[in-house]
């Protein structure tokens, strides 16, 4: 029988619930958001919806399905929080962008951006998923690579400068990780109404779709079909 999977896509802004690609609930998170909390709003706005499985999106490193970090935009004790027994199913964990990109993918080498309230990176090529951590390169004055290319780069560039930042940050990134094509996600990539050829939109939604793939098993070897690493 086919699992009924629950996708959760946590960002330091909104949380969104997919139950299925038409039906989506979105709550706030922010700075003072913890699990307890998150977990307690989703219980509730759910209402009794039954599901067999859960993925979740995670802005923070995360490893073998485990949250490694504090995030940098929500509140405290993510690290050590066990959400499978709080929200009593089995659950697979991954960075949001990763998520996100595993939804976006349609073959060759992708590298996927996601420019939200930090900047998220994953590389995926053939059943191999990377998440990557490209926010915290060095960048000019001192800085990483996330002031410019986050909200709050938007907010003291301005939009238009902002624009052209993106831009050349990733063609830079493109060459340097040998990627086909990049997919630019998260909420601000909608801010861009004409990309270069190799640069394309994605869409938020396709966290649902990567949270579909997270348990998509080999016909073969009825393993995980995809790796990630």
């Amino acid at each position: 029988m086919k699992k009924r999977i629950l996708v959760i896509d946590v960002g330091g802004s909104n949380v969104k619930i997919f139950i299925s690609r038409g039906n989506r609930l979105k709550l706030k998170s922010g700075p003072n958001l913890t699990p307890a909390e998150m977990v307690a709003q989703i219980k509730q706005e759910l209402n009794g919806t039954s599901y067999d499985v859960i993925s979740m999106g995670f802005p923070a490193p995360v490893r073998d399905g485990r949250i490694a970090f504090e995030p940098k935009h929500l509140g405290k004790g993510w690290v050590r929080f066990n959400f499978e027994k709080a929200l009593g199913k089995p659950i697979r964990i991954v960075n949001d962008a990763a998520m996100q990109a595993l939804g976006s993918y349609r073959g060759r080498r992708m590298l996927f951006l996601g420019l939200g309230t930090g900047l998220g990176s994953t590389l995926i090529w053939q059943n191999n998923v990377l998440p990557l951590e490209l926010g915290d390169l060095p960048y000019p004055r001192e800085q990483i690579i996330e002031d410019f290319l986050g909200k709050s780069g938007m907010k003291e560039l301005g939009e238009k400068k902002w624009k052209r930042q993106v831009l050349r940050a990733v063609a830079q990134l493109r060459k340097a990780l040998l990627a086909d094509y990049v997919v630019l996600g998260g909420g601000n990539a909608k801010k861009f109404d004409e990309l270069p050829d190799g640069i394309e939109l994605g869409h938020n939604r396709n966290a649902f779709l990567g949270g579909l793939r997270l348990w998509q098993l080999d016909p073969q070897t009825r393993r995980p079909k995809w790796q990630v690493l």
